[in-house]
């Protein structure tokens, strides 16, 4: 009997170390140089640096800031209107709280991790002081704006240059874009030749670049060159009711419907 008990016994445990396991793979976040799926969602720029290690995060109704600094070690601002250069991408924000003063450059200039050698796109410089300080303690690092991932999906066209669009105007089938958003790349149908290329996205700015396609002749009337033009103007998005709308400051130029 106490053989049969202890069998038992070790038999509920081994089932309870899986489960513990089971759960724990299931509730595991996938993470980057730039924080979790979560922070990706939820901030539009994120970036790191080290020696000492510190991190901002940009988010629409915060900013967070993190180091190993002395007083400094978390730190909540509101968020603010951003200041732009008007000769290059570069962006300036000046923030503050109860405690703290902090000015967050953002600059368009690619830009290595002193530790791990990743290259990121942006240079971030962080200047924070307490309001108690005479002075400002400056920090560089590397940056990434974190791309929408609602674009992340296969688009069909339903509407272009504010026209609906069927079959006919392109060759057997209507375009198409598929988005990769943790990639920033493309692919799909221009309504006669494969096409792909990257995206470039920052905040409140979508742009299509790169664009490659095949060579096949089209048939005459066949719309795609009036797609891939419009699909290069875009600047901005919204995104709604199953629908991604392009658009530039001129006009709405692309309607898409959302296909599983």
């Amino acid at each position: 009997m106490k053989k049969i008990l202890s069998f038992l016994l070790l038999l509920s445990l081994i089932v309870g170390c899986k489960s513990t396991a089971s759960k724990s793979s299931d509730t595991t976040t996938t993470t980057s140089e730039y924080g979790t799926q979560e922070d990706q969602m939820k901030y539009y720029f994120t970036g790191t640096g080290n020696e000492p290690f510190w991190g901002i995060k940009l988010g629409n109704e915060h900013i967070e800031f993190t180091s190993l600094i002395s007083g400094k070690e978390k730190l909540t601002f509101p968020a603010t209107e951003v200041i732009r250069a008007m000769d290059a991408n570069i962006k300036m924000y000046k923030v503050s709280n109860e405690t703290s003063t902090a000015t967050i450059t953002i600059q368009q200039l690619e830009c290595q991790n002193s530790m791990s050698g990743a290259i990121s796109p942006y240079k971030v410089s962080v200047e924070i002081k307490n309001n108690s300080e005479l002075t400002f303690t400056k920090l560089n690092g590397c940056g990434n704006y974190n791309t929408d991932y609602r674009l992340h999906d296969i688009w069909v066209l339903e509407e272009l240059n504010g026209f609906k669009v069927f079959i006919t105007d392109f060759q057997k089938e209507l375009p198409r874009i598929e988005i990769n958003s943790s990639e920033n790349k493309y692919m799909g149908f221009g309504g006669c030749n494969a096409i792909s290329g990257s995206i470039f996205y920052e905040k409140d700015l979508l742009r299509f670049s790169k664009v490659v396609s095949t060579m096949m002749a089209c048939a005459p009337g066949n719309k795609e060159d009036q797609f891939i033009k419009a699909l290069q103007s875009t600047t901005t998005y919204s995104i709604g009711d199953n629908r991604l709308t392009l658009s530039n400051p001129s006009a709405k130029l692309l309607v898409f419907r959302k296909v599983d």
